[in-house]
């Protein structure tokens, strides 16, 4: 896959301050659509203005986690998404690292990021380059490869905030589905939670 067949999707709940930075980490080519859960045009216009690759989506109310980014999944035309909170950024070569392992790994359904805490449920190491299989991951970054969710759709939307990517990852695993870590995929994130608040 290239960058063309790749949007960013950062889902927001006043996050005037943190945004900057997570978009200012993408490059400039690749399409973001920010879905903000309020009816900020203020919000809206301000962010458009400042990014000609960047599309606003307000969805007029707080949906959440699992909503919200249902939500801009709804409104991607790529193949592939990658999820972002608003507090987290990129390093440079964060995009070419997880296109090279999307590229090695073509079963995947979901990529995720070094900064994730949980290696204890690898299934053991995939190749020399630190990717594993595993069972679950963090929502704060995620790559996901669409047209793997077609049977499954994506998060359950019951869930508000919190637990709605474990459930996500179980449901891809009773389909046999591929959930891959790449330790060499660094995003940082700075918030304490994995979601928006």
């Amino acid at each position: 896959m290239s960058k063309k067949e790749l949007t960013i999707v950062i889902n927001t709940f006043n996050s005037d301050e943190k945004i900057y930075s997570c978009i200012d980490s993408i490059d400039k080519d690749l399409n973001i659509l920010v879905i903000e859960n309020s009816n900020s045009n203020e919000f809206k216009k301000k962010i458009e203005k400042k990014y000609s690759n960047v599309s606003c989506e307000l969805t007029g109310e707080n949906l959440g986690y699992a909503k919200g980014n249902n939500f801009g999944l709804s409104k991607v035309k790529s193949d592939y998404a990658l999820i972002l909170n608003p507090d987290a950024f990129l390093e440079k070569d964060t995009l070419d690292r997880l296109l090279s392992t999307s590229n090695k790994f073509k079963d995947f359904s979901i990529i995720g990021p070094a900064k994730q805490d949980e290696f204890s449920n690898t299934e053991g190491n995939d190749d020399k380059d630190d990717v594993f299989k595993v069972n679950t991951l963090k929502g704060f970054a995620m790559f996901l490869n669409l047209k793997q969710f077609e049977d499954i759709g994506f998060f359950d939307e019951n869930f508000f905030i919190y637990l709605e990517e474990i459930d996500l990852c179980k449901r891809l695993l009773k389909k046999n589905k591929k959930i891959y870590l790449d330790k060499k995929v660094l995003i940082n994130h700075l918030g304490g939670s994995s979601h928006n608040e």
